[in-house]
C-alpha cells in the first residue's frame, strides 16, 4: 500500500504530518509528493516539507489532499492570496486539479482529503453530488459546489474519505489503515499513539435510495 501526500504551496503541516505518521507506523509506504515533481514546498506556516517525487495516480492506492494554513477569512469573499480560501483557490490554477480528477478515475485508488482539502476538489468540480466533510468553518460551502456536506469527522463515501477539522487527520489515517490492512494492525497503531479515534465514521449506505 503506497499512499502520497500532496504537498502545495501553503498547505497546512499538520494535515499531512498526523496521517503520514500514522501510516508509517502500520508499516505501510508513505511518500511525500507534489503535482509539479520532487521539490521544496512552503507551508502556510513558513515551514518546507521536501517532496520526493511525482504525483501520480498510476502508482499509488491512497492519496491524501491536506487543506491551507493561513489568516482566517473575514468573511465568505474574503480570497486574499494570504487567507485559506486565498490558498485553497490558488491549487486550481495549478497542475494539481487535473491529476485528482485521473486519480478519481481509477476504480483502485483512494482519494482522502484533510480539512479544506475536500473543498479543492469542490471548487474543481470533481466531487459533485458525492458525500464529504471538511473543517466546521467552511462546511456551508460544500451544498452550493454541489457536494452532500456530513458534519461528521471522517466520511467514507467509496473511494472518497474526507476527514474534518486538522487533527482528524489523525483519524482519517487510522481509519485508512483499518480499511485496508484491518483492526488488528490499527490497534497496534493506536496505542503506540495513545490515541484513540474519535466520532462515528459516516459511510454511505449503498442500499439507501437517495442522500
Amino acid at each position: 500500500m503506497l499512499t502520497q501526500f500532496v504537498l502545495f504551496d501553503g498547505f497546512d503541516p499538520l494535515d499531512v504530518i498526523g496521517p503520514y505518521e500514522v501510516l508509517h507506523a502500520g508499516g505501510t509506504t508513505v511518500e511525500l509528493a507534489c503535482a509539479e515533481g520532487p521539490r521544496d514546498v512552503v507551508s502556510g506556516l513558513g515551514l518546507s516539507l521536501r517532496a520526493v517525487a511525482r504525483l501520480d495516480p498510476g502508482r499509488a492506492d491512497v492519496i491524501v489532499v491536506p487543506g491551507a494554513a493561513g489568516r482566517l477569512p473575514a468573511g465568505d469573499d474574503d480570497v486574499a492570496p494570504d487567507s485559506i480560501p486565498g490558498i485553497l483557490l490558488a491549487t486550481l490554477s495549478t497542475e494539481l486539479p487535473a491529476v485528482l480528477k485521473n486519480a478519481l478515475g481509477l476504480p483502485d485508488v483512494t482519494v482522502a482529503t484533510v480539512c479544506g482539502g475536500s473543498l479543492i476538489l469542490a471548487m474543481a468540480g470533481l466531487i459533485r453530488d458525492r458525500h464529504a466533510t471538511t473543517n466546521h468553518l467552511g462546511l456551508h460551502l460544500l451544498p452550493g459546489l454541489g457536494v452532500h456536506a456530513v458534519d461528521a469527522r471522517v466520511v467514507d463515501d467509496g473511494d472518497l474519505v474526507t476527514a474534518a477539522g486538522v487533527t482528524s487527520g489523525v483519524d482519517l489515517g487510522l481509519y485508512l489503515l483499518e480499511r485496508r490492512l484491518g483492526a488488528a494492525r490499527t490497534i497496534e497503531v493506536e496505542k503506540l499513539f495513545a490515541h484513540e479515534r474519535r466520532g462515528t465514521v459516516w459511510r454511505r449506505d449503498p442500499h439507501v435510495i437517495g442522500p
